[in-house]
């Protein structure tokens, strides 16, 4: 699988992390529910190879994912690692045996995830870290102090467990706070064609050259909305799901995709939005789905 475009560059603030515009994200590569093994090892193994083979150099990930299925993976299939990839994974969460999803929030519970983190992956520091706030109201994520979480992620940053911070289902008051305790290199929320509650927190974000990471490009749409936005891929020869990624990388300058995968075809056609150009026809469409 070869590749020239993924969407340009982008670099972390306060970093010398250089990425590709469109990376991958690894949660896919769990079993059923991001619970387990994968279905197809040797299948999960070959999809990141391929990956970086064509050019993706930024991979999101977390412990959580599995549990830490994704990052023995990761490690099992590109370690040791090229020296251009940038690995960011994400705290702030524990799985039950019930395969639940519960808030690990704690500065301890932070920091055996740090150390989980390391070791499966096997680094002696994490690159990028998140800070995953857990919660959501009807209207996106929950209000709320993160000075806590924030603080003990500086402290294994002091450290040298941690490069850099980030944070991810928050609010815009949320970012401000974390911004005001250490330097926060990117967020990740959730925004696609559908839902766009952080229209101005993205627009502040690139203002400072913070990258932007959504998460579920293709989350939330009813029917109708999927219907319109297949008449636009139908259009323009592609998929669905390419047409939502070209929009995000037109979106803004400071988006990162992490599209995710288990497939070796779906990585391909993923990886081709790249090269997809929205028209002003097709993109005067496509904004309107999200009124």
């Amino acid at each position: 699988m070869a590749t020239n475009n993924l969407g340009g560059t982008f670099t972390f603030p306060d970093t010398n992390l250089t990425v590709n515009r469109l990376g991958y994200g690894a949660m896919q590569l769990a079993g059923p529910g991001v619970y387990g093994p994968p279905k197809d090892h040797d299948t999960a193994i070959a999809v990141l190879q391929a990956a970086v083979e064509a050019g993706v150099n930024h991979i999101d990930t977390s412990d959580f994912y599995g549990p830490h299925v994704t990052n023995q993976l990761i490690q099992e299939a590109l370690y040791p690692y090229p020296e251009n990839l940038v690995i960011v994974t994400k705290l702030g969460a524990r799985r039950e045996a019930d395969k639940s999803w519960k808030p690990a929030q704690s500065p301890s519970e932070l920091r055996s995830g740090v150390e989980d983190n390391l070791r499966n992956l096997r680094l002696d520091s994490l690159q990028v870290v998140n800070m995953r706030i857990m919660g959501n109201g009807p209207h996106g994520p929950t209000e709320g102090s993160v000075r806590e979480q924030i603080e003990a992620l500086a402290q294994m940053q002091q450290e040298g467990k941690i490069q850099h911070i980030g944070v991810s289902n928050v609010t815009a008051a949320q970012v401000r706070e974390a911004r005001s305790i250490v330097p926060i290199v990117c967020v990740q929320n959730l925004y696609n064609l559908v839902q766009r509650e952080d229209e101005s927190l993205l627009d502040e974000l690139a203002a400072d050259h913070i990258p932007y990471v959504p998460f579920f490009p293709l989350g939330g749409f009813t029917p109708l909305q999927s219907s319109e936005l297949e008449t636009v891929a139908r259009s323009l020869n592609a998929t669905p799901m390419q047409v939502a990624l070209a929009w995000l990388l037109q979106r803004s300058p400071n988006i990162l995709l992490i599209p995710g995968t288990s497939s070796l075809k779906h990585l391909e056609e993923n990886l081709a939005a790249a090269s997809l150009k929205l028209g002003e026809e097709a993109l005067a469409s496509l904004n309107q789905i999200g009124r």
